[in-house]
């Protein structure tokens, strides 16, 4: 999803408030397939269950796709950027500790949307774990290992 904006002007307006549904997407640096490989997907998907867990976000839906991860969540505690900043290095630490590696695994910055009132939560919730599908990953969601919703 290709946009003209720099990381700072995504800041301009950002408001984080408890109890708000967000949809968050976070890139990974240069677009770089990492998720690709399925255990590197799972480090991930294991910090946004401690996010859940610890009571931060109520997670609703996610994806993790190769490059990108989608995040439907309620915000229940910290700010946007205080959420975003711990999933993102902790999950680097994670990945490069797994593969041995080291660097950057995220692009910096992350797009956020408050979902209004009138907006259909559960329909942003499919939007969301159809992407394999749209993407030709798969062509059932039960098929692509890296997605959950809380209706599931």
């Amino acid at each position: 999803m290709p946009h003209s904006f720099s990381s700072n002007q995504l800041l301009k307006g950002r408001y984080s408030e408890h109890g708000r549904i967000y949809l968050l997407t976070t890139v990974t640096d240069n677009r770089r397939p990492v998720f690709e490989n399925f255990q590197l997907g799972r480090l991930l998907v294991n910090q946004l269950k401690d996010a859940h867990d610890e009571g931060i976000v109520h997670s609703i839906a996610w994806v993790v796709m190769p490059d990108h991860c989608h995040w439907l969540i309620e915000l229940r505690s910290k700010t946007l950027g205080e959420l975003m900043c711990r999933i993102k290095s902790r999950s680097c630490v994670a990945i490069n500790q797994a593969a041995q590696s080291s660097g950057r695994i995220w692009q910096k910055g992350y797009h956020d949307r408050a979902v209004r009132q009138e907006e259909v939560v559960k329909d942003i919730a499919r939007y969301i774990v159809k992407n394999p599908i749209r993407a030709g990953l798969a062509t059932r969601i039960g098929d692509y290992p890296l997605w959950d919703a809380c209706w599931i």
